[in-house]
């Protein structure tokens, strides 16, 4: 349970290096969470750490970086609590990725932050659309994406894990 101290606490978010330790770990627990659940739904149980870093390399993040992308880190009251990343498509489209937040940090408001974040630097860079994939069971992702006004789209990508393809126009 939060208390009302904990709410109040300060989100910020800036841009760090994909390769950081720091970097590593969100991406990693990002991965183990959505591994866990797709694990669970169809196998019923959670995912291996080799099979996590049989994922990890299979779908590195390493292309969140300058110059086509960006991975940002939130932080709750000083502490890292999440990430998304940014990967620059083509000159007037960005993708989403890699949206994360720590389950302790959950429900004090850090996915609206670390979203508007995202689209505030896909605006600095020019692009004028995000686009994002994302599973039937992520509810609580899908729900906050259709809050934050992106639509269904036409699928734009080959990725095996995603049924549900979103899109958003940025004025």
């Amino acid at each position: 349970m939060t208390d009302a101290a904990t709410t109040r606490l300060p989100w910020t978010v800036g841009p760090e290096p994909v390769g950081s330790a720091e970097s590593a770990a969100l991406l990693r627990e990002y991965l183990t969470d959505v591994a866990d659940r797709w694990y669970e739904l169809n196998h019923d149980r959670t995912s291996t750490p080799e099979e996590i870093d049989g994922h990890l390399a299979e779908d590195p993040s390493d292309d969140l970086a300058p110059p086509h992308g960006v991975l940002l880190v939130g932080r709750h009251g000083g502490e890292q609590a999440g990430c998304v990343g940014l990967l620059r498509l083509d000159p007037r489209t960005a993708e989403l990725r890699r949206m994360y937040v720590r389950p302790t940090k959950r429900g004090l408001g850090g996915a609206a932050v670390l979203l508007g974040a995202a689209e505030e630097t896909a605006r600095a860079w020019g692009v004028e659309r995000i686009v994002l994939d994302t599973r039937m069971d992520l509810v609580e992702a899908r729900a906050l994406y259709a809050r934050h006004g992106y639509l269904p789209i036409p699928r734009y990508n080959e990725s095996p894990y995603a049924e549900v393809w979103l899109a958003k126009e940025l004025a």
